[in-house]
């Protein structure tokens, strides 16, 4: 089984509610299993920063499904929780993202992992690190080492997810 990061993050409608049916149905993907997930963040927009703030979270699986399996898997739940890609970086109701892959690199037209924009955003590594404080990327860096050069006041604890006992599963 490999270790997997992903980041998850939803600024429309109920933000909650759309992070924890995310969080479900990955607990719910075959082949995997959920491990942790972190404390809520409400952050601002980045990127394209006209839009209303966000929820993100992040969260750890254990999966033997192979990195561009798992990216089709998370991509069709957010297309069951009616994300639609109209604007670059706009307002959606559920974006997933995997961030680390064991310590693997993957550099294809459809993914990049580690994820090419982890390090500048503090609102994936603040989340990120509450579940792991020492992780690194496969080149070696400290993670914590990038939150820290980060301004990070504007991430503010939202609160934790409500998900049934079985999402987590020993």
């Amino acid at each position: 089984m490999s270790k997997v990061y992903l980041s998850l993050g939803s600024n429309m409608g109920n933000r909650k509610a759309y992070l924890e049916e995310a969080v479900l149905a990955i607990s719910q993907l075959k082949d995997t299993k959920l491990v942790a997930v972190s404390s809520v963040y409400e952050t601002a927009a980045w990127g394209n920063t006209n839009q209303a703030d966000f929820l993100n979270l992040c969260c750890l699986l254990e999966t033997s499904l192979l990195p561009n399996i798992l990216l089709e898997k998370t991509q069709a739940i957010e297309n069951q929780l009616g994300r639609m890609r109209h604007v670059h970086w706009g307002p959606r109701t559920i974006d997933i993202d995997l961030l680390l892959y064991d310590d693997q690199t993957v550099n294809s037209k459809l993914l990049i992992i580690p994820h090419p924009y982890m390090c500048e955003r503090a609102f994936v590594l603040k989340p990120l690190l509450d579940l792991e404080a020492t992780l690194s990327l496969p080149n070696g860096d400290k993670l914590a080492d990038y939150l820290d050069r980060l301004d990070t006041t504007d991430i503010h604890y939202h609160s934790d997810l409500s998900l049934p006992s079985s999402a987590l599963k020993q």
